[in-house]
Order: structure tokens, then sequence, then C-alpha cells
């Protein structure tokens, strides 16, 4: 299996399936900096990145915006000065998808960009 950064998503509909508890522990597992936390009983991904300023936040936010558009999946971004919450799920499923561990990979490979 590549890593999931070259991985492509694949669009989703209300019937895709969520990420069983197998594959959650081992997605997670290529995604260690990421927490998996349930709001609404919707279960999310979610990470603090943390940065010098708020011009150097908003400067990632802006990067993570581009991947989310190109791959017309997106996520909540929580700009602050020094640090940037991201939170991806699937909306469409209300929950988590493969989709979403594959941009929460390619929001982690932003800071070795």
């Amino acid at each position: 299996m590549s890593e999931l950064k070259q991985q492509t998503c694949e669009a989703c509909n209300v019937n895709a399936p969520k990420v069983t508890d197998a594959e959650l522990a081992e997605l997670m597992a290529q995604i260690p900096d990421w927490s998996p936390v349930v709001r609404d009983g919707v279960m999310q991904l979610e990470r603090q990145f943390k940065f010098k300023n708020f011009k150097l936040a908003l400067a990632f936010t802006n990067q993570v915006a581009e991947i989310a558009e190109a791959e017309f999946h997106h996520p909540t971004l929580v700009t602050e000065w020094g640090k940037v919450t991201v939170v991806w799920w699937t909306h469409a499923i209300n929950g988590l998808h493969k989709n979403d561990f594959i941009m929460a990979a390619r929001t982690d490979a932003l800071l070795s960009a």
C-alpha cells in the first residue's frame, strides 16, 4: 500500500462506508499526531499545528485550503495567533472515510514541503 499522502480521494455519497474499527486502528498508526474525536456523535480527525506567529498560521491555513479545494474535500479550519486547528471528516456520511486520513496525511506533508 502506498503512503496515504500519495493516494487520491474518491468521490463519496451517503452510501459510502465509514472506516471500521480495524481500519481506524491501522490508519491512525499512519497519522500518529492526529486524534480521533467525537463531536455531536460524529467521529472526526483533529490536530493542532503550532506556529511562531499569526502570519505563519494564516499561510498554513491557506495551504490547507489549496489541498482541500484540489480534492473538493473541506475541513474545519480554526486559525488563531500561532495555532491552526484542522478537523477532517466526511460530511456525506457523518463520520470518517479513508479520504479523511489521506487528507490528514497531506496536511502533515505541508510542514515538510
